[in-house]
């Protein structure tokens, strides 16, 4: 009775998936090539950028409260004055500029306001860096989902050819009656679930492709594949507490938390400023032309001409009473003070959780990995077991197409786990802070040239 050999099993997923590689190698693209086109496409990445560029000019505004100012004035006037009764008019006509410059001698508020305009460009850059740790993270999720949506179609294109060839096998042992009606219908109702399960991969493989597509604003992107044999990564650390301490010092929530308590610092002591005086220091410097008519005549009168006025002088402004406002204001900053310490306690225990999940998460995967590899192993010494039990009869059909399914599943689970284990290393950097472009481009090296 014919059967499908094993060896024809196992390579029927790889020359499925080559069949797809070789389809779309002309437009095949690496992981790092898609990670610089979504730099420069994708809307969260760009926002975040686009707000770094502009604390960078708050905090060039801020510089200038230690630097003097200049003005400008001009202005022109006509009148006419016709007394009742005189029977004379007079026009006047008066022109007039100026600089007028201003410069805070004194100011206790300048100081930490300069220092919290830097503060917020840093916190922007935090978040700059928390967005780019998100970019990588997002796109090598979205890339290996693509990848192993493949192989689940591969997998179930593979697993429905073995049962159509068992069920044909089956009929065709039925009706030569070496067989009963029983293998067939098992047969055939694998085969039928095998049709379903071909449509729900190739569904989920569509939507996955269309998750890749919209990092780089682009249609029917094609992700290379792991190299074979795959060689997973090894972790730097196998110490949870080298990856949890590192967090504390480099993760940007902690720093954008620590500065956030700096920048509150700052408001109370731009609030307690409130209560101490100002120097400002003004200069200006003018002319002003006077021109009157009488009757279309010159007039001759005092201050008729043009005359030149400088002056300088200082401001000292000494807050006595201010209704409360000061006072209160410093007793909110000082709240928001306690606020801003309790958000970095937060912020520093939720990384060390955070990374502690990760870490473990990826252990765990790898071991996966390591058993998904001995049970790959065994499902295929399983498969020929059965098929040569089946060949002299001490094994049913339904045992054969268990063991095919034991088999293509294992296969399937096996490169997950491997895609698992690539994308959460990515998030265990993330996790402590310390994912940068440079683990994009180690991972990039795995994939097929």
């Amino acid at each position: 009775m014919p059967l499908v050999p094993v060896q024809r099993l196992i390579l029927q997923p790889l020359a499925l998936a080559a069949g797809l590689v070789l389809s779309g190698m002309a437009q095949a693209q690496s992981l790092q090539e898609l990670y610089d086109a979504a730099r420069g496409y994708d809307a969260t990445y760009l926002a975040s950028k686009a707000s770094a560029d502009a604390a960078a000019a708050r905090a060039a505004q801020a510089e200038a409260l230690t630097r003097p100012t200049l003005g400008l004035t001009a202005s022109g006037t006509q009148a006419r004055n016709d007394p009742p009764g005189s029977g004379t008019s007079v026009n006047s006509r008066t022109l007039s500029a100026g600089l007028q410059g201003k410069y805070a001698v004194y100011n206790a508020a300048n100081a930490p306001t300069i220092d919290k305009a830097r503060r917020g460009f840093e916190v922007a850059q935090a978040d700059l860096e928390t967005a780019e740790q998100d970019l990588i993270v997002r796109l090598a999720t979205a890339y290996f989902d693509v990848l192993a949506a493949k192989d689940a179609l591969t997998t179930s294109q593979a697993n429905k050819a073995a049962i159509a060839e068992q069920l044909a096998s089956a009929k065709r042992n039925f009706e030569v009656g070496t067989a009963t009606i029983t293998d067939t219908r098992e047969a055939q109702a694998r085969y039928d679930l095998a049709v379903a399960q071909e449509l729900a991969a190739d569904n989920d493989l569509r939507v996955k492709r269309v998750t890749l597509d919209q990092f780089v604003g682009r249609v029917g992107v094609e992700p290379k594949g792991l190299a074979q044999p795959v060689a997973l990564p090894a972790l730097p650390s196998d110490n949870v507490d080298t990856w949890v301490t590192t967090g504390d010092d480099q993760h940007p929530s902690v720093r954008k938390a620590r500065l956030g308590l700096n920048v509150a610092q700052l408001d109370t002591q731009i609030a307690r400023a409130g209560e101490r005086p100002t120097l400002d220091a003004s200069a200006t410097v003018g002319g002003q032309n006077l021109h009157n008519n009488l009757n279309g005549s010159a007039a001759t009168s005092s201050g008729v001409g043009t005359t030149k006025t400088a002056s300088v002088g200082l401001t000292l402004t000494y807050p006595l009473y201010t209704g409360g406002l000061t006072q209160n204001r410093i007793k909110e900053t000082l709240v928001l003070e306690e606020k801003a310490r309790n958000d970095l306690d937060y912020a520093r225990r939720s990384v060390a959780e955070a990374t502690r999940r990760a870490f473990f998460g990826v252990q765990s995967l790898k071991a996966q990995v390591a058993a998904y590899e001995a049970a790959e192993a065994s499902s295929k010494l399983a498969l020929e077991a059965t098929q040569l039990g089946y060949k002299v009869g001490v094994r049913v059909n339904l045992d054969v197409l268990n063991a095919q399914t034991q088999l293509y599943t294992t296969q399937r689970d096996l490169a997950k786990a491997r895609y698992d284990v690539v994308v959460n290393g990515l998030k265990l950097r993330q996790a402590s802070g310390q994912l940068r472009a440079e683990d994009l481009s180690a991972v990039n090296t795995l994939l097929v040239r």
